[in-house]
């Protein structure tokens, strides 16, 4: 019944697939990590009990969230071998070493310190334990910068030759790893994983607080994660800004793509806000536009000429309404963010924060977001570089495995079931960790601490009764 699929289309719908539920765990877990390293140092520092009962709330979810991220990224490392068998024989004498040392610094580092910053605080001392949860969030940012550089590599690929079986081989491991997108690549991602963090938590603290549940704690880390969204959602579009024009300099296409320019302007490129990307006849449909402000975006000059996507050949083109419009929902979600930050930052101002319940209904429903935004971000720049896997220098159509269509599509349809049955059940079980925030037990009723039930004091008067205790 696939016969009359494409096996090439299949194989790249099935890793879009896998990457998608790979994502967001890392993206989630990085942030996760660092901010579970800053409860500890607060907590040993001011000696707030609050910090460290949010450290054990957290701490959970990050197993759980870990866990699930490890399990994805390993099979999608065996799609290389199955689907994508002629790009990992041109290409693994490169991205091989490079997805080695990611295992061997990073794997190996978040492993090693992994059980003592879940189980070690009472058998290692507070010390040793943060020095732990330092280095787990250290491994997760080590494994990004391995998975960024190999990725990167793909996008704009430097410091390669060819041998005589055509195969990339490395000539400068310094040009591989730092080419010409990586460092930008790179903190536009661990920035965006932070936002997707900051969100979550936010989302959490937000949620707690409008049910009224353990209000010291939840307002601990609301008033955290949305100073975290006022500090790095403007970073995040500078950041973003700059990326866009490397990606410029290096991938034109892509921004072409992006930006919806069909046609070439000589005197001043209009930003177009909103239109129907029509590829067939090589014109934007219904389009809403502003004139010339994406030459003064992206060259910062009005009048700058911009290329279209008339000067590429029409078989070298990406998908542009894909891409155009993910392009577009990964940038209004960060405005939102932006004004989700600077709406806590004039609440903070007020001495609001905790208490403005519109605030905290948008901080909910924004929870979500920042996993949309990096879905966005990553369908735009892989969808961006094709037709090719290796930019410039290798097609998609000639790195797909001798495999017929009705095989990908057999195993595609495999991993739509085991996916969505595994981890929608771990992400319902994390979903559920959040909305089980445990009462506060520094909490306080008519002046006195709670207790256990069976040992609450009674008043002096009842102190014959005193063999009530022993029940």
């Amino acid at each position: 019944m696939f016969e009359s699929f494409d096996a090439v289309l299949l194989a790249r719908i099935q890793f879009a697939f896998t990457v998608s539920f790979h994502i967001i765990f890392p993206a989630f877990s990085i942030g996760l990590a660092s901010y579970l390293a800053v409860l500890n140092g607060l907590y040993l520092w001011k000696k707030d009990d609050v910090y460290l009962q949010l450290f054990d709330f957290w701490k959970t979810i990050f197993a759980v969230a870990f866990g699930m991220g490890v399990v994805s990224g390993i099979v999608m490392s065996y799609q290389f071998g199955t689907n994508w068998a002629v790009f990992s024989d041109k290409a693994g004498p490169v991205i091989g070493p490079l997805m080695g040392y990611e295992v061997l610094t990073a794997f190996f580092l978040e492993a090693g310190f992994l059980g003592v910053m879940l189980f070690g605080l009472k058998r290692v001392g507070p010390g040793l334990h943060f020095f732990a949860t330092c280095m787990v969030a250290l491994g997760t940012l080590i494994s990004a910068t391995w998975i960024l550089a190999v990725n990167s590599w793909m996008q704009t690929p430097a410091g390669f030759g060819f041998n005589d079986k055509g195969q990339f081989i490395p000539l400068d491991w310094w040009a591989v790893i730092f080419n010409p997108s990586f460092p930008y690549r790179l903190v536009h991602m661990v920035l965006a994983a932070y936002l997707t963090t900051a969100l979550v938590v936010g989302a959490c603290g937000a949620w707690h607080l409008l049910k009224g549940t353990a209000p010291r704690r939840a307002g601990k880390m609301f008033s955290m994660a949305m100073g975290m969204v006022a500090l790095v959602a403007p970073i995040q579009i500078i950041a973003g800004d700059a990326h866009g024009l490397n990606t410029l300099e290096h991938q034109p296409a892509k921004v072409m793509g992006m930006e919806g320019h069909f046609q070439s302007h000589a005197e001043g490129a209009p930003l177009i806000l909103f239109g129907i990307p029509n590829q067939d006849e090589q014109r934007m449909d219904y389009a809403v536009e502003i004139p010339k402000l994406s030459s003064l975006i992206l060259k910062h000059d009005l009048n700058a000429p911009l290329a279209g996507l008339d000067t590429i050949p029409r078989e070298l083109q990406p998908p542009v309404a894909v891409i155009f419009w993910s392009f577009r929902v990964m940038v209004g979600l960060g405005f939102a963010m932006l004004g989700l930050g600077l709406w806590s930052l004039w609440c903070r101002y007020k001495g609001t924060l905790l208490t403005a319940r519109p605030l905290q209904r948008v901080a909910v429903t924004m929870g979500p977001a920042g996993f949309i935004a990096v879905l966005a971000g990553w369908i735009t720049t892989e969808v961006g570089r094709q037709p090719f896997t290796v930019y410039g220098h290798l097609l998609t159509a000639q790195s797909h495995s001798p495999l017929g269509a009705p095989a990908v599509a057999t195993s595609l349809i495999l991993f739509i079931i085991v996916y969505f049955f595994v981890f929608g059940a771990g992400t319902f079980y994390i979903l559920r960790l959040m909305g089980r925030l445990p009462r506060d037990p520094t909490a306080e009723i008519g002046g006195a601490p709670l207790r256990s039930t069976g040992i609450t004091p009674g008043p002096a008067s009842n102190a014959h009764h005193g063999g009530s205790h022993a029940h």
